[in-house]
């Protein structure tokens, strides 16, 4: 932690005579700027109404054609949290374990859900694939990664974001079969999308993963890989994403980061709820929201340095932009009349940071969530999440947490 901080101490002396090779970002808000060799299509600025109109149709015809392989629209929404990802990775294999895992028509992830969104819209199959990512050898790495990466980005930017410990882990869990899997299903009309934030435009970007998949190749492949490392690249934690964009003959760059700057964990694109305020296909949806991290927080003392007080600070936007999210995806509920299903890590369990990436915590982690999926203790109510969170007094810290859905506070 020492080394952390006096690294990032001499990252302030250094960041003002850095600055990283690229082009120009594309001069316009809302702009034709495609990735090289895709279509606009394959993404949404989320407050571009035009395109949200232009797109909304066949997005929403295709949700309808696979809603009738089983006869119900399942949604499943993946928050940001970091390390917290085990979370969410472990309720979808306890799910799994008790025959009690939906196959959801839309996935859509942020950040650290962002990374498990694929392997959740893929289902059961990928499961031991989805366990290895989130608590196997290489996401430990990304607990030893920081500090080194901070000041090789700071001393020499060239390239560093392919040789950084989040893109080769992505790059290898992102492979050619992987994508002929999600373009399969894409196929069939179901959705898988991820947030990111573009940082020249300071607004949330929505990728369509399937759409991106269906492309085939290698050129697939990597832009599918580039923006989830883009949505789970933490502000100084791990570098931007260049992504290569094409617009008017002109070739530009635009820097992406964590989607969880701008947006937490998202069920609907911002624009859906501004446009109109009926979406027919929606109404009598199921929604399930898996929130990595905790809405709430036992009081523990923060370190007086740098580092501690930034991660906190992190953490805690993190916290009221997720409950902020929360109480909008009520209203949207009642609105549609879908059932909200939602399960979080309860504030008494012993979560570290979301930067620490230790593997026995990770495993512990996903081993609790699975196991409270397994007894079908997992779902929460909205409303039950928001009564326990808002008690006046929370439960100490515990090593033997009881499962979200057997806390007494969320009994109705």
């Amino acid at each position: 932690m020492r080394n952390l901080l006096a690294l990032l101490c001499l990252g302030l002396l250094l960041a003002g005579c850095q600055t990283a090779p690229r082009r120009p970002a594309p001069p316009d808000l809302i702009g034709t700027a495609a990735p090289a060799g895709f279509p606009a299509s394959v993404r949404l600025v989320t407050t571009d109404q035009k395109n949200f109109a232009v797109l909304a149709p066949a997005f929403f015809s295709g949700l309808r054609d696979a809603v009738a392989t089983d006869g119900s629209l399942d949604i499943l929404a993946l928050s940001g949290g970091g390390s917290g990802g085990a979370y969410g990775a472990g309720a979808l294999a306890g799910m799994t374990r008790a025959h009690a895992r939906p196959r959801f028509e839309m996935v859509t992830g942020v950040s650290a859900g962002a990374l498990l969104a694929p392997f959740a819209f893929l289902g059961p199959d990928w499961d031991a694939r989805m366990h290895d990512a989130f608590t196997g050898e290489r996401s430990a790495e990304l607990l030893r990664s920081p500090a080194r990466n901070i000041l090789s980005r700071l001393l020499s930017p060239r390239g560093l974001p392919h040789h950084n410990a989040l893109f080769k882990l992505v790059d290898h869990f992102v492979s050619p079969q992987m994508i002929v899997a999600v373009a399969r299903e894409a196929a069939s009309g179901r959705r898988l999308v991820v947030a990111t934030t573009d940082l020249d435009k300071h607004e949330t970007v929505l990728w369509d993963l399937g759409e991106i998949a269906r492309h085939g190749g290698e050129k697939a492949r990597a832009l599918f890989r580039d923006v989830l490392v883009a949505s789970a690249s933490v502000p100084g934690v791990f570098p931007p994403a260049l992504i290569r964009v094409r617009e008017g003959g002109e070739e530009y760059d635009e820097m992406h980061v964590d989607g969880g700057v701008t947006t937490s964990v998202f069920s609907t694109p911002l624009i859906a709820g501004i446009q109109s305020t009926d979406l027919p296909l929606l109404r009598g949806a199921h929604l399930y929201m898996i929130v990595n991290g905790q809405l709430a927080r036992t009081p523990r003392t923060t370190r007086y340095n740098t580092v501690d007080i930034l991660a906190n600070a992190l953490a805690a936007e993190l916290t009221y932009k997720t409950r902020e999210a929360v109480v909008d995806n009520i209203a949207a509920s009642h609105r549609l009349g879908m059932q909200f299903r939602l399960t979080e890590i309860p504030v008494d369990y012993p979560q570290a940071n979301f930067i620490d990436f230790d593997q026995a915590q990770m495993q512990a982690l996903y081993d609790y969530a699975a196991d409270c999926a397994a007894r079908g203790l997992l779902w929460l109510t909205p409303e039950q999440s928001v009564r326990r969170n808002m008690a006046t007094q929370h439960a100490p810290v515990s090593d033997a947490p009881a499962c979200p859905a057997a806390a007494p506070a969320s009994s109705p």
